[in-house]
């Protein structure tokens, strides 16, 4: 049995104020940090025989923060990148959405190729899902942790378990620094065990009186 962990980068300044990243290569936040933090060791509890990255910062950086409590290399592997976003990428999504209503309107809807530039859906999914079974190989039977993207993830994972898109619009968004696990076996192939597991927020302070 194959344990394959696909986790979403921390925070960024860009996620935060709602920003298009696609593959910019934007930093983590110290919130960001402070997630991977929290989070690597749940899954060093886990055992990773394997830890691979897209070689964007918040990704790679969120990996590390695993890989210095395991004392493991993170492999990097450009295919992993989220989504290009063409001519979207830098700009806050409100002012793509006036600059391209047609193609902010298709987006919305679900629309696999909206235009804009963006990467299609499909070409997408083929490369990120080449990437996780090659991630997947260099630990035949063991644990693999994979960093990547939130919407790299989406449909890496589709890609693996043979879920056209419109399914996938169905299954709730990855959090920050959350993460889905799939498992293959020689009789099921690859199959969806958890999605969206992570370390829990703690509470927000409470209220000062007035």
């Amino acid at each position: 049995m194959t344990r394959l962990i696909i986790w979403r980068h921390g925070n960024t300044d860009w996620n935060a104020t709602g920003r298009v990243q696609g593959q910019t290569d934007v930093p983590l936040n110290d919130l960001g940090q402070e997630q991977a933090a929290a989070a690597a060791p749940l899954l060093a509890a886990l055992r990773p025989d394997v830890v691979v990255a897209s070689d964007l910062r918040r990704a790679a950086d969120t990996a590390a923060a695993l890989t210095r409590l395991t004392g493991q290399p993170v492999r990097p592997d450009a295919r992993l990148r989220e989504r290009h976003f063409g001519r979207w990428q830098g700009l806050a999504l409100t002012d793509a959405a006036a600059r391209f209503p047609t193609e902010h309107a298709r987006w919305r809807a679900g629309d696999p190729d909206p235009g804009a530039g963006i990467e299609p859906l499909d070409d997408l999914g083929k490369r990120v899902g080449e990437a996780l079974l090659a991630a997947a190989e260099l630990a035949d039977g063991g644990t693999v942790v994979v960093a990547t993207h939130g919407g790299a993830a989406r449909q890496g994972v589709g890609q693996l378990l043979g879920w056209d898109h419109t399914v996938l619009r169905s299954i709730g968004a990855l959090a920050n620094c959350h993460w889905t696990e799939l498992r293959r076996n020689d009789l099921r192939g690859w199959h969806l065990r958890a999605h969206n597991v992570g370390p829990i927020a703690p509470p927000p302070p409470p209220a000062e009186p007035v």
